[in-house]
């Protein structure tokens, strides 16, 4: 919901380069003060980079693009796919067994996915463009923390938040220079305390702790959080956004929530 207020007001790659910043400058500060562990190899500052682009700069772009056009609401249900994505790319890349019922939940889940595109993002024009990039946010985010629970277990979770966030405000600044000069932003009370909420409670505390979790549990465990997020979402949105929620729209959204609850009992 946050995002979707502060993208009224800012443009989306400015405004989520802006998040990272302030995001990096408070958790880089803890590291040096804790004197946490950075990375000492070639392979674990590798790991960093590849992280900071597919865990921050995907799929954060693409989502903060995607709220100019869709719901808060919709964009946290299609995000909840992301355990579902995770448990899919399992077996290639940590090379564990997925169980059958898992794999049944997926099918049901994508297709309550097919079910919220047709009945809430549609299939016209940059609604339809914003469905599909939050669904790549997705699972860039899926493959992203598969690859972190093989590589990054060594890595202060601080240290590993910090500089993720510090390329992605490299990366994402660079973006919107190409493509938002000239845009004007508007800073109002409502806009200012979404980009600071973003940066210290989205940002700086969330990732901080999701690494801290992926060091202890398996990736879909720690990605289970996702489903509880739409519930949230769309009673925000629906509360204090005055955004549409269908009756479909909450079939389809338990649907998917029962699909992550099948992936993880199995």
């Amino acid at each position: 919901m946050a995002i979707r207020v502060l993208v009224r007001e800012v443009p989306p790659f400015r405004a989520a380069a802006l998040r990272f910043a302030i995001a990096a400058a408070v958790l880089l500060v803890v590291a040096v003060v804790r004197k946490s562990r950075w990375p000492q190899s070639a392979d674990e500052w590798r790991t960093v980079v590849v992280l900071g682009v597919t865990m921050m700069t995907i799929p954060f772009g693409t989502v903060f693009w995607a709220e100019q056009y869709i719901t808060s609401g919709m964009t946290a249900v299609l995000s909840a796919t992301t355990p579902l994505a995770i448990a899919l790319l399992t077996p290639v890349m940590l090379h564990q067994k997925v169980p059958r019922r898992a794999v049944i939940a997926l099918v049901v889940g994508f297709a309550g996915i097919a079910v919220l595109f047709w009945s809430g993002v549609g299939f016209e024009g940059r609604a339809l463009v914003g469905g599909v990039m939050v669904l790549v946010s997705a699972f860039a985010t899926a493959w992203s923390a598969n690859y972190a629970k093989r590589h990054a277990q060594g890595i202060s979770p601080v240290v590993n938040t910090g500089v993720q966030l510090a390329l992605g405000t490299v990366l994402l600044g660079a973006l919107s220079l190409m493509v938002e000069r000239g845009q004007p932003s508007h800073w109002s009370g409502k806009a200012v305390g979404a980009l600071f909420f973003l940066a210290v409670m989205g940002s700086s505390v969330a990732f901080a702790v999701y690494y801290w979790l992926l060091k202890r549990m398996r990736p879909y465990q720690a990605g289970s959080t996702a489903f509880l997020v739409p519930i949230g979402a769309m009673v925000e949105g629906a509360v204090l956004l005055g955004e549409p929620v269908t009756a479909v729209m909450v079939v389809a959204t338990l649907v998917v929530v029962g699909a992550v609850a099948a992936v993880l009992r199995s």
